[in-house]
């Protein structure tokens, strides 16, 4: 189990790192200033729909995961530290990638 997280946190990682030069954009000249404003301004509604989908998404899924995290504990209580553990960090992994999705969908 712990060595799954490990790879699924390295995977994010390395996601997130190679990303972020990918993403990297030249600012505009002058003369398609206007274009570039009136592009981000149309773009605008359909950013705002992807975080809301991105939040709903990360809400289901860390309910998913306090729901099972307590019902295993409920069914093993001396199990409840590595459970709890497993739980935080799956949460944790979950916000990331929200918090991702979030930059790219309200950054442009």
């Amino acid at each position: 189990m712990i060595h799954a997280l490990r790879i699924i946190y390295m995977t994010c990682v390395v996601v997130l790192a190679t990303a972020i030069p990918a993403m990297a954009q030249e600012a505009p000249a002058a003369a398609d200033a206007e274009a570039a404003v009136q592009e981000t301004t149309n773009a605008l509604p359909l950013g705002a729909i992807g975080a809301g989908i991105a939040i709903i998404g990360a809400g289901f899924g860390i309910g998913k995961i306090g729901a099972s995290a307590v019902e295993a504990i409920a069914r093993q209580p001396e199990a409840g530290g590595a459970i709890q553990t497993a739980m935080i960090i799956a949460a944790a992994l979950i916000e990331g990638a929200t918090f991702f999705a979030l930059i790219i969908c309200l950054g442009k």
